[in-house]
């Protein structure tokens, strides 16, 4: 295992900006369908679309004499602000912090009157934060009976005060900013200077840095401009696929080696796909073609200013697709003509450069990939395209994932986030807390729950697969026994080396190589060693452990261990079916002669409550090929079982704790030996 700095170390401006645009964009993204249908109802149905219908339009009265409302206002209105308020809540605190953004948002939408972009901007996630502290304060302290009531009326109540913020307090600020930013704007378009903004959009695009200006400005602004005019040309200022094809041409022709050779694919995937980032490697091979990416969205921008073009609504990705399919329907000609000359210009200016300058290395695509993907903090998915098909898959030997900064968060990752994960999540806590590194977050998760966000997610090996489509940017670590694997010796290496590297250098990015991993994975639902170790009293209970279990197959285990949970009132019977159904998709041993079998994800509403259960086999029995002597029936709510399950791990790390379960003559000891988490 190794790790080598690859990249140049990041300014933390740059950091925090691109971390904005990205918090700001993961507000947009998931709602662009909804810009998208917005904009297709536009183009088609307003007064001066392709097929003006008045009661889909909004314009022109109905029978009885009113306005028609139409769908056009009410969605630009109420729709889609209210949407990214909720993603925004949701973002920062799942559904719940959602749904107190979007009554949030519902304030500053009816106070100020317009298309209130950037106010759910702002209250989406004050929302979801607001709520998620206001939890905090009376975690674990609600009456059982009285979580349901507690939950819903302070949602309901900060929700309502929330909602008269933005409605008194926020909307007029934003309103002022939206007519400040427009005004602005109008200015620079009056006086012939909008495209002076290339000047700042274009080499922002390829250091990553786009998202806040993109998201956070000239959309909510395009949107409104839009509205009143039908169109808007602040939709193209960054979306324009001319200047990224261009270049990508210019190395077609005058480019050298693996830059040449990959330009055609890449300039499919930039103009068809718009995936704009695969060009940005080959400008940071060559950083003179920045002034090709400036010419062209210049040109760009300056046609579609006379020939006074715009969009209906955003072109989200920047393809050729979705630009002609939100062109107004006045404007394909400038817009076409926009993309052609754009591209035309970008490609003039670099094929001068590339003739008349040359650098040895130029043919270093994969290292200027590699900065790239270092400067974007994740990996890209386009990346092997440009380096080969190999890139960012396991070898026989190992992987090589690209990490943007030093290891600080670690998920593992199971069918439930139940048990197994748990366990696992405890033990390597622990070994990385004894190396030095207790800031480093080692959580667990069911794979439904996983996303994008952690540095290393390690799965059971029959899980690997699972996990793979949903992760992308992480170290992924397939492991075969969760209590004691070899792979946490390389895990804390791996945290060792990129932290030690990344004070070293300042920052950058790093190449980390872990053998038998895979450069995939990441996870989300969190747990911290402060909550698994704080759990309410009667998880585990006298009655709950057997010394001299009864059963001689796995399967019988199984049943013993989930009876004891049935008949405490903890689960149903559908539950013990549930394990069941989850051992024969995933074996639950865990090591040292221990096995935790619990349900699948889908059968947590089996649960009640919260309970463990304790089966000793003295003689062992076979589970699937390895002797268990202690089977551990796991049903969890809430994440309350989990700092019983993190005293288990413990004890079952260290083999002299294992000899004296085994040894144990009473429940008592076997309690004792649990840490008395019932005390």
């Amino acid at each position: 295992m190794a790790t080598e700095t690859v990249a140049k170390p990041r300014t933390s401006a740059r950091v925090h900006v691109q971390k904005f645009g990205t918090f700001l964009s993961g507000m947009i993204m998931p709602n662009i369908g909804a810009f998208i249908a917005w904009g297709l109802i536009t183009a088609l149905f307003i007064e001066k679309g392709w097929i003006p219908v008045p009661a889909l339009g909004g314009f022109g009265t109905n029978a009885a004499g009113a306005p028609n409302v139409g769908l056009v206002g009410p969605m630009i209105t109420y729709l889609l602000p209210l949407l990214i308020g909720y993603t925004g809540g949701k973002m920062v605190y799942d559904v719940r912090g959602g749904v107190v953004g979007a009554i949030g948002t519902m304030g500053v939408i009816v106070g100020a009157g317009i298309p209130m972009f950037i106010g759910a901007m702002i209250m989406g996630p004050l929302g979801g934060w607001t709520i998620k502290k206001i939890d905090s304060i009376w975690d674990g302290k609600i009456r059982p009976g009285f979580e349901m009531l507690v939950n819903n009326f302070s949602a309901g109540i900060w929700g309502a005060l929330l909602a008269m913020l933005g409605f008194f307090g926020i909307a007029p600020l934003v309103q002022g900013f939206s007519a400040g930013a427009g005004n602005v704007v109008q200015f620079l378009v009056n006086n012939g200077l909008l495209p002076l903004t290339s000047i700042f959009i274009e080499p922002a695009k390829v250091l990553f840095l786009n998202n806040a200006i993109n998201h956070g400005v000239l959309t909510p602004l395009g949107i409104q401009q839009s509205l009143d005019q039908g169109k808007s040309i602040l939709f193209l200022l960054e979306a324009n696929p001319g200047p990224g094809l261009g270049i990508l041409l210019a190395y077609m022709f005058f480019g050298r080696g693996a830059a040449k050779a990959s330009a055609p694919g890449a300039a499919l995937i930039h103009f068809f796909g718009g995936i704009h980032e695969i060009y940005f490697p080959y400008v940071l091979m060559r950083p003179l073609l920045i002034l090709a990416a400036i010419a062209g969205g210049m040109t760009g921008i300056a046609t579609l200013a006379v020939t006074n073009s715009g969009l209906v609504a955003p072109a989200a990705p920047g393809s050729i697709f979705a630009v002609i399919a939100q062109t107004s329907r006045d404007s394909y000609v400038g817009v076409i003509l926009a993309v052609l000359l754009a591209a035309t210009a970008s490609f003039l200016v670099a094929s001068v450069i590339l003739r008349t300058t040359r650098h040895s290395d130029e043919g270093d695509l994969s290292d200027a990939t590699s900065r790239m993907e270092a400067m974007k903090g994740k990996k890209s998915s386009v990346s092997s395209t440009l380096t080969g098909a190999g890139a960012g898959t396991a070898g026989a030997a190992g992987s090589v994932a690209v990490l943007a900064g030093p290891v600080k968060n670690i998920v593992f990752a199971c069918d439930a986030g139940m048990g197994s994960s748990a366990m696992g999540a405890s033990v390597l806590r622990n070994k990385i807390k004894a190396a030095g590194y207790p800031d480093v977050k080692v959580t667990n998760a069911a794979i439904a729950n996983l996303n994008d966000s952690y540095d290393v997610v390690v799965t059971h090996q029959d899980l690997t697969e699972r996990a793979k489509p949903v992760t992308a940017s992480a170290v992924h670590v397939s492991v075969d026994n969760f209590m004691n694997s070899p792979r946490y010796d390389e895990i804390v290496e791996l945290v060792r080396s990129s932290n030690t590297d990344s004070q070293a250098a300042g920052g950058g990015a790093h190449v980390a190589e872990t053998h038998g991993a895979d450069t995939r994975g990441a996870g989300t639902t969190t747990v911290t060693e402060e909550e698994a170790g704080a759990g309410p009293a009667g998880i585990l209970v006298a009655d709950s452990v057997v010394l001299n279990g009864a059963a001689t197959t796995r399967d019988a285990a199984i049943d013993e261990a989930g009876r004891l949970l049935l008949d405490r009132g903890a689960v149903d019977s559908g539950y013990i079916d549930a394990m069941h159904e989850r051992e024969e998709s995933v074996s639950t041993y865990m090591g040292s002669f221990l096995a935790i079998p619990h349900g699948t994800n889908a059968a947590k509403d089996h649960i009640r409550k919260s309970a463990v259960s304790v089966v000793r086999y003295p003689d062992g029995i076979d589970w699937n090929g390895k002797q268990v002597k202690f089977v551990v029936g796991v049903a969890g709510i809430n994440n309350e079982h989990l700092h019983i399950l993190s005293s288990i791990a413990k004890v079952f790390t260290n083999k002299a704790q294992v000899a004296q379960l085994e040894a144990a003559t009473t429940v008592d000891e076997v309690l004792d030996l649990f840490g008395k988490v019932n005390s």
